[in-house]
């Protein structure tokens, strides 16, 4: 099997893949039949599908992946919509190519679904998951970057310490470091469960409610994918790309992610003023409404939406 193909197994993963706040994310975005649509993290293309079951001949969504399985399926929809393009790349650089397609200032709607996907995370091979014994990988490009592996049999003590602490909150960060630096000295960590054995040991007390290696994937995964970095340098550029009245929409799973996103609408939203109280410059979002959690009903019928918590912004400037 080459890169870019998909097994019959992981075809029925993808299929049993459930969208995150699907109708709430497109409702925001308030699509126009005749509108042009970006979604910035394609992962298995439900959004996308949702939005273009809104757009009419005249629309177009245009979208972005740095995950080669996303980039099949989006290739296998663009292949029989022709009002879809998806473009392989992290969505940080995405603004480039669209303002290629000349598309700076006309975009009616961005959707940015962020952090891993339900897919990522049950495929053993790709080392997401603490659950399932992988190669200790855990990148999104598999093409591009340092596998956790490789990051962890380099870094210094004070460096892993560092990126559980800052990315995962982890109060054992330092137990843990010393922990894996110790075991590496001995036996390379190159799978999750060795990374895994490494967390259980070092983890003196453990919550019967979180496995105790839920905080430090976590974190290696955010640190190994530039994560936080990407989101920041993304929105930093997307509000050039959208028209008057266009919308941002942004899903987070975690409160880093949901930190940057909320600092930014607000930003955006408000100006300063000078020595009068009079506003200087103008705000180019407004915020729409409140923040919006899934409903008890998905919660029940997908878990994993327990933790995602989705902003709306619309361009006014």
């Amino acid at each position: 099997m080459n890169a870019l193909s998909v097994s019959p197994q992981e075809k029925a993963q993808d299929l049993t893949h459930e969208t995150v706040l699907l109708n709430e994310a497109v409702e925001a975005l308030a699509v126009r039949p005749d509108g042009v649509y970006f979604d910035a993290t394609f992962g298995r293309g439900g959004h996308s599908t949702a939005i273009l079951a809104k757009l009419d001949k005249r629309g177009r969504l245009f979208a972005t992946d740095r995950d080669l399985r996303a980039l099949v399926t989006g290739e296998a929809l663009a292949s029989k919509d022709a009002r879809f393009q998806i473009h392989h790349a992290e969505f940080s650089s995405a603004a480039q190519w669209l303002a290629s397609l000349e598309l700076q200032g006309k975009v009616d709607g961005v959707l940015f679904d962020l952090g891993v996907s339900s897919p990522q995370i049950d495929e053993a091979e790709r080392g997401f998951s603490f659950q399932q014994n992988g190669p200790l990988d855990m990148r999104m490009n598999q093409q591009a970057g340092q596998t956790a592996a490789e990051w962890l049999a380099r870094a210094e003590e004070e460096e892993i310490a560092n990126v559980l602490y800052r990315l995962g909150d982890e109060k054992f960060s330092r137990r843990i470091a010393r922990r894996i630096v110790e075991t590496r000295d001995t036996h390379p960590l190159t799978t999750t469960f060795d990374l895994v054995r490494c967390i259980v040991d070092a983890t003196p007390r453990r919550d019967p409610r979180k496995h105790p290696a839920t905080r430090s994937f976590q974190a290696i995964r955010l640190y190994i994918n530039r994560e936080l970095d990407e989101i920041a340098a993304a929105l930093s550029q997307v509000v050039d790309l959208l028209s008057i009245g266009g919308r941002l929409v942004v899903i987070s799973f975690h409160s880093l992610e949901d930190r940057i996103v909320k600092n930014f609408i607000r930003d955006e939203s408000t100006t300063d003023k000078d020595f009068f109280g009079q506003p200087v410059g103008t705000a180019r979002l407004s915020r729409v409404g409140g923040s919006i959690r899934a409903s008890a009903e998905e919660i029940a019928r997908n878990p994993r939406s327990r933790s995602a918590i989705m902003r709306v912004a619309e361009r006014v400037a």
